[in-house]
């Protein structure tokens, strides 16, 4: 006889398959939860703590990429950052990136009275423009 017979053989453990395929799948999953999700949450906790202690006297980054002094803290969402001599503007707490420098903590101020301090240092004096006529003929020295 050419063709032989095929014997069927018993499926025992029926349940110790799906156990091995679903091996791979949890394996997979505790790689990626100790690898992505864990640091991720540990990221996201590290910056609602860092917002969390934003007060006046910060220098702090925006999403955008601008820095600026905060100079009040107006609710638990906004502040008030100061980004130049006078221009001050409202933004959300969860724009700022990074605290980049530390402030000092005012005690005993009120909010009026913290408004009228300020807090950047006085711009240097402009230095002394000459015109270009003026260099070339000598009009800009003084004798």
């Amino acid at each position: 006889m050419i063709i032989s017979q095929a014997w069927a053989q018993s499926g025992g453990g029926g349940s110790g398959d799906f156990l091995v395929q679903l091996f791979p799948l949890i394996l997979i999953f505790v790689v990626f939860y100790f690898l992505l999700i864990r640091p991720q949450q540990a990221k996201v906790r590290a910056q609602r703590e860092m917002l969390a202690g934003v007060k006046r006297g910060d220098r702090v980054v925006t999403g955008g990429g601008i820095i600026g002094l905060v100079t009040k803290v107006i609710s638990d969402n906004e502040v008030q950052v100061e980004l130049a001599e006078g221009v001050r503007v409202r933004i959300i707490k969860q724009t700022i990136t990074d605290i980049v420098a530390r402030g000092e903590s005012v005690r005993g101020a009120k909010d009026s009275e913290e408004d009228d301090k300020p807090l950047l240092p006085p711009p240097a004096p402009a230095a002394e423009r000459k015109s270009l006529l003026g260099s070339l003929f000598g009009g800009g020295q003084k004798k």
